[in-house]
């Protein structure tokens, strides 16, 4: 295997602060009230990716 191929792997560098979003002011998550990925006029419950995951995490396991 050519030890470059396991550059993929490595974990990224989180040395560094996101970047501020830019764009239309985004709307808070229902549940944690961080930001989401939606647009605040986006009509119904936005979620955050975390809170999302979660989420879809509880419907699988309910049956």
């Amino acid at each position: 295997m050519d030890e470059d191929s396991a550059d993929h792997c490595a974990a990224p560098d989180r040395t560094t602060a996101p970047a501020p979003r830019s764009g239309p002011p985004y709307a808070d998550c229902v549940l944690c009230q961080e930001p989401t990925e939606y647009a605040a006029s986006t009509p119904g419950i936005t979620l955050c990716p975390v809170c999302e995951w979660q989420e879809a995490q509880r419907s699988a396991c309910s049956g």
